[in-house]
């Protein structure tokens, strides 16, 4: 996917109206949507001020679809493959929605140039910008910020604000399952390059691991696909590991099909982490041990965020964490003899 190399003429936000105004957006909002929540004054200098800046008029009161009329807010994801990725969209559209906003949902592809591109045309177009594991460096992220305001998914940047699962400690009650199962050593199928996500994951376990005296093994860089699962179980097989955990739960799952064909039993020759808990990992073959991550309330949590700052204009960075927990299913057992 690419951006497009021309667009319509860019709208003029709601956002900008209020600081031209000197006013908090909602009230321009309430001006649009309900003239009588106003004063007679404060409403004849918000239009005054929408229309001498460009606002678009069929979104002026007058319009029929004034209900459209509130802003947009971006959510900038890394692809639209992953069941985790659909959990985030479900929640976020539910509060994007209720807040009376429009959303824009944008797949980078997996690719740095991409999410960079989007970044900047949604900063200049959008009022705000949800964005799930970039990979772009900080200040760049820090830069996009100033323009629109921004919350991440996934990720913390000092002068940041976002919203984080703690799949880390979940992988760290993983290491110390499978060691309490007789595991003593361990292969982390490691996720793609530049993912923050992967480097604190890999963090979490390589200390849990290190703590119980465990022999880690990681295992190449893989983007998340059922094919990637695949060639990574492949390289497992190798390490002589008697379980593995894996990035995410397409991988894993990916590589269930490959250790069969491989004649590898799961989970009598190999027990085999995954993490997310997306759908499907109930019903794989066989169920998946995971980490349960809510993806849902992430995008719930990230939108709320993002609108409370439209009101305040707070800039200031904060981290909201959301909790996961170990999920044991039939994909481990006690290690082989």
């Amino acid at each position: 996917m690419v951006v497009p190399a021309r667009r319509v003429r860019r709208r003029v936000t709601l956002t900008e109206i209020a600081e031209a105004c000197g006013i908090a957006p909602s009230t321009v909002s309430r001006a649009f949507s309900n003239p009588n929540r106003v004063s007679a004054e404060m409403y004849e200098r918000i239009t005054s001020k929408a229309q001498e800046m460009g606002y678009a008029s069929a979104l002026l009161p007058a319009a029929a679809d004034n209900r459209l009329a509130r802003g947009t807010i971006a959510l900038i994801l890394p692809n639209l493959t992953n069941p985790f990725n659909l959990d985030v969209i479900r929640g976020a559209q539910a509060q994007i929605r209720a807040a009376s906003f429009l959303h824009l949902v944008v797949s980078t592809e997996e690719s740095l140039p991409v999410e960079e591109q989007w970044l900047r045309e949604m900063a200049r177009t959008a009022d705000g910008i949800v964005i799930s594991s970039p990979r772009i460096e900080d200040e760049a992220l820090r830069a996009v910020a100033q323009i629109a305001p921004t919350v991440m998914i996934n990720r913390e940047a000092p002068g940041l604000s976002g919203v984080v699962i703690d799949t880390p400690a979940g992988l760290a009650q993983a290491v110390q399952y499978l060691n309490s199962l007789g595991h003593e050593r361990i292969a982390y199928v490691r996720g793609p390059h530049g993912s923050w996500t992967d480097r604190t994951r890999f963090d979490a376990i390589s200390a849990a691991a290190a703590e119980r005296e465990v022999d880690l093994v990681a295992v190449g860089r893989y983007q998340p696909t059922l094919a990637n699962g695949a060639a990574a179980a492949d390289a497992v097989v190798l390490t002589g590991a008697t379980a593995c955990i894996f990035f995410n739960d397409v991988l894993a799952i990916g590589a269930l099909d490959r250790f069969h064909q491989l004649g590898v039993s799961i989970p009598d020759d190999l027990s085999v982490v995954g993490c997310d808990d997306i759908f499907g990992s109930s019903f794989s073959h066989p169920p998946l041990t995971t980490v349960t991550s809510p993806g849902e309330s992430a995008g719930r949590a990230a939108v709320d965020l993002l609108i409370s700052r439209f009101s305040t204009r707070d800039r200031s960075d904060r981290i909201d964490h959301i909790s996961a927990h170990l999920t044991v299913r039939a994909s481990t057992a006690p290690a082989p003899r």
